[in-house]
């Protein structure tokens, strides 16, 4: 981008919600296609949007159908915003993951969001160091977990629902004050959880360095994550057992050479379509990633991408990446939709 380009992105966060809320929007980046496959996912004349501006690093768009909006974390700002196209950018909930007294380092807030079954808001705290649920309205929030036997998480870092009601979220270091190397440490690996039903924790994998985003296949047959460590960024496939545990992973695909080559970004957040294609955040922006793992292109924004999300009518996809909110439209809709 330009300067006269990005400064006039960036302006639109200092506008009035009024003004946010508009029918057309300044675009960015562009579509990379490896595979004329990619055509039947997003068509050749597909733009990417900026729908507001200035975050410190945006994350975790959710789609709320009940109230035609969308909401995201500001991790380091410690809130999560409500964005919608008729009332555009307000504070939606601060402080989002940190409620403590203090400052909690420089990522302390709300990361991945999603919203369960009963409609609650899930949230994964970096600074309160748990996973919690939340109504959307007149309602505080519960923790549905915050250890491990005893041991409190690093800091979760996302979180999905399966159909039976269990969640799974990611653990790595990226919210504690001092990282991996933080004091207050108390469980030794970065791993992948399950919360069942009963509240019962168990340990899905500690094998992977640095776990982040997760998806289920549209068939739940299948457990992606993303793996955001330069040496080794990757994003793995786990069959989903019958007692809701995984069994032995295997790569599905290796972005490392793309961080070598030195695209920005590294595998983050990451959602499927209902034909099982996954939309990973990685280098170079979203990687559209077969189920078999043939990269098909990839949406780049141009700047490191954190996570993104279905919502409209299940064929929009948003995108935040760093400071900005984004949406492009796609000819497919998210899994679930």
């Amino acid at each position: 981008m330009t300067f006269f380009q990005r400064w006039a992105v960036a302006a639109l966060v200092f506008a009035s919600p009024q003004l946010l809320a508009q029918s057309s929007y300044p675009t960015l980046g562009k579509i990379v296609r490896n595979d004329p496959r990619l055509d039947a996912l997003v068509a050749p004349e597909a733009k990417i949007e900026v729908l507001a501006s200035g975050f410190i690093w945006a994350e975790g768009p959710v789609w709320v159908k009940s109230q035609n909006c969308l909401l995201f974390s500001d991790v380091p700002a410690n809130t999560i915003f409500k964005w919608s196209a008729k009332e555009g950018l307000t504070p939606f909930l601060k402080p989002s993951g940190f409620t403590g007294a203090g400052t909690y380092g420089d990522e302390p807030g709300s990361n991945g969001l999603t919203l369960d079954q009963q409609g609650r808001l899930i949230i994964a705290e970096h600074g309160d160091r748990r996973i919690s649920a939340m109504p959307l309205s007149n309602a505080g929030k519960r923790t549905i977990a915050d250890n491990f036997q005893g041991k409190r998480f690093n800091s979760p870092n996302d979180v999905v629902q399966h159909s039976s009601g269990a969640y799974y979220f990611t653990d790595p270091p990226y919210g504690m004050p001092l990282k991996h190397n933080d004091p207050t440490r108390e469980i030794d690996w970065f791993g992948v959880y399950r919360v069942g039903n009963d509240g019962k924790v168990s340990l899905i994998t500690k094998e992977m360095t640095r776990p982040n985003g997760l998806a289920f296949s549209p068939d739940e047959k299948t457990l992606y994550v993303a793996q955001s460590d330069p040496e080794k960024a990757i994003v793995m496939a786990f069959p989903v057992l019958a007692d809701g545990s995984v069994g032995a992973g295997k790569v599905l695909f290796d972005a490392t050479p793309m961080v070598k080559q030195g695209l920005a970004g590294l595998p983050d957040g990451l959602k499927t379509d209902q034909q099982g294609n996954l939309w990973c955040t990685g280098p170079g922006g979203v990687l559209i990633l077969t189920p078999t793992g043939q990269l098909l292109g990839r949406i780049d924004t141009g700047e490191a991408t954190a996570n993104c999300g279905w919502g409209d009518d299940g064929s929009t996809l948003y995108i935040t990446a760093d400071m900005y909110l984004c949406r492009i439209k796609t000819k497919v809709k998210g899994a679930g939709w």
